[in-house]
C-alpha cells in the first residue's frame, strides 16, 4: 500500500454555525471533523473542464466545502453534452459551460467562490494558472490538454488527479512529481508518449456510456479531498482501472521511470500528440474534396465510389445518400479493401474527416493513389448541405 501523505492544505481558522450545520455529516466522521473541514474551506481547486468527469466533481467538491473552486472552460453546452454532464441543464444550451456550472454549483453551495477562468489552457497560461490554486483536476478529453496539465503541474509543483473515459472503462491516478518521502511522479511516468494519431477515439468519435463519468469523477473528488485533508491512501503511485461491465475495480502499480526525461518547459503539445499521423496527413494533403465539391460530384453524376468509414452504429444514424458502409477498422484489417470497386475513384469519409484521413492513407498505400476523402466528414456536410440532418 501507498503511504498517506501530510494534509495537503493548512485548516482555515474556523467554520460558522452555518458551516457547522451544512457540514455536519462531515464533521461527525473521526477521521475527517472539525479539523479536515476547515481545510476543505481553505481549499483552493482548479477543474480543468466542466464537462463528463467536471460536472459530477464540481458539484460534490462545492457540496463538500471546498472554500474556492476554480474553472476552465471556454466552450458553450451542446444537447449532445446533457447525455452525462449533469452539472449543465436544458435551458443552459448554448450557454457558456462555465457560467452554467457556476450557476449550479451557488445553488449546491452558496458559500463557495467559484472563479471562472473561460479561456483554452495553452503554455502560455497554464503555469501562472496553476499556481493560484493547491490542487488540480484534470477531466479533459483529449491527448494534447492531459500532456500539458502534466507537464505545467510539474513546473508549478502542483499535485493533480486525473481522470479518462471511454465507452465503459475508467482509469484514475494521482500525479505529484514533488510528493514527499520520493513518492514523486507525473503522467509520462506511466505514459511516456501519447498513442498514434487516431490509434484512441475521442468520446464524440467512440462514445461514452453517460454514468460512467459519475463513477470516475466521484472517484476523483475523493482523491482530492483525501489529498486536501490527509486521509486515507491516495492514488499517488498507482492506476485504478474500473470496467462498468464487469463492475470490476483494480490498481496497478505505478513506479516512477528513471529514464522519463526532466520536465524543465511547456512544449507544443497539438504538434507532440498529432491529430492525425503523419502518413494520413501526407495521403489527404492534395486528395481532399469540401462538401460542396462533393455535391457537385453527385450531381453531376460523376463515377466514384463513397465510402463511409465509420461504424455500423453510426450509419443507423446518419448518412450521406448513395455511400457504401465500409468501416475503416475492416480497411486497416484488409477485408474491407477488398470491397473497395476497382473503376471507380473511391470518396471517404468519416464523422469529422480524421478517421478517413487514417483510412485513406492504407487505401492509397494499397494501390488507389487517386482515392479521396471529406473535409470535416459528415459533420461538415450537414452543417453546410443538410442543416436538417440528424446529427450525434
Amino acid at each position: 500500500m501507498s503511504t498517506p501523505l501530510p494534509p495537503l492544505v493548512a485548516p482555515a481558522a474556523e467554520l460558522t454555525r452555518e458551516e457547522v450545520a451544512r457540514y455536519s455529516r462531515h464533521l461527525i466522521i473521526p477521521d475527517l471533523g472539525l479539523d479536515g473541514q476547515k481545510r476543505l474551506k481553505n481549499a483552493r481547486v482548479l477543474v480543468i473542464g466542466a464537462g463528463g468527469l467536471g460536472s459530477p466533481t464540481l458539484l460534490y467538491l462545492a457540496a463538500a466545502g471546498v472554500g474556492t473552486i476554480g474553472i476552465v472552460e471556454f466552450d458553450v453546452v451542446d444537447e449532445s453534452n446533457l447525455q452525462r454532464q449533469i452539472i449543465h441543464g436544458q435551458s443552459d444550451i448554448g450557454r457558456s459551460k462555465a457560467q452554467s456550472a457556476r450557476d449550479s454549483i451557488k445553488e449546491v453551495n452558496p458559500l463557495v467562490d467559484v472563479r471562472l477562468h473561460e479561456v483554452r489552457l495553452e503554455p502560455e497560461n497554464a503555469v501562472e494558472l496553476f499556481e493560484q490554486y493547491d490542487l488540480i483536476l484534470d477531466g479533459t478529453d483529449n491527448f494534447a490538454t492531459r500532456y500539458l496539465v502534466n507537464d505545467a503541474a510539474v513546473l508549478a509543483g502542483k499535485p493533480y488527479v486525473w481522470g479518462s473515459i471511454y465507452r465503459f472503462e475508467g482509469q484514475v491516478s494521482v500525479f505529484w512529481e514533488d510528493a514527499p518521502d520520493g513518492l514523486g511522479l507525473n503522467y509520462r511516468d506511466l505514459y511516456p508518449e501519447p498513442p498514434p494519431p487516431g490509434m484512441v477515439p475521442s468520446c464524440a468519435e467512440g462514445g461514452v456510456l453517460g454514468i460512467l463519468c459519475a463513477s470516475i469523477a466521484s472517484v476523483m473528488g475523493t482523491e482530492a479531498i483525501k489529498l486536501i485533508t490527509g486521509i486515507g491512501e491516495p492514488l499517488l503511485g498507482r492506476l485504478m482501472v474500473y470496467d462498468a461491465l464487469d463492475m470490476s475495480y483494480r490498481t496497478i502499480k505505478i513506479r516512477k521511470d528513471p529514464t522519463t526525461p526532466k520536465i524543465t518547459e511547456l512544449i507544443d503539445y497539438e504538434a507532440f500528440c498529432g491529430v492525425v499521423s503523419d502518413e494520413a496527413a501526407e495521403a489527404s494533403a492534395d486528395a481532399t474534396v469540401t462538401p460542396r465539391e462533393l455535391r457537385e460530384m453527385l450531381d453531376s453524376n460523376q463515377k466514384f465510389a463513397l465510402i463511409d468509414v465509420r461504424e455500423p452504429v453510426e450509419w443507423d444514424i446518419n448518412h450521406i445518400d448513395g455511400a457504401e458502409l465500409i468501416p475503416k477498422s475492416t480497411i486497416e484489417s484488409g477485408d474491407g479493401l477488398a470491397r473497395l470497386p476497382h473503376d471507380r475513384v473511391p470518396v471517404l469519409y468519416c464523422k469529422t474527416g480524421v478517421r478517413s484521413a487514417e483510412a485513406l492513407a492504407v487505401v492509397k498505400k494499397a494501390g488507389f493513389s487517386d482515392a479521396m476523402h471529406l473535409q470535416g466528414g459528415i459533420v461538415a456536410w450537414a452543417k453546410q448541405l443538410e442543416p436538417d440532418m440528424v446529427m450525434y
